[in-house]
């Protein structure tokens, strides 16, 4: 069974609404933005250091 997590962050106003922006000119949400950005950092890294086993 996959476990879902919420996750809060702090963010200035004005970034916020032009990350906003952004991610509805790519037809994302902010968080499929975010889902999507920290995928490719994970995957990149791997690339790099190898896949990271799970705890």
């Amino acid at each position: 069974m996959k476990i879902e997590r919420h996750f809060g962050l702090r963010i200035d106003d004005e970034l916020l609404k032009k990350f906003r922006y952004v991610c509805e000119y790519d037809g994302r949400s902010a968080n499929s933005q975010i889902l999507y950005l920290i995928r490719q950092y994970v995957s990149n890294y791997e690339k790099e250091n190898g896949k990271i086993e799970q705890a």
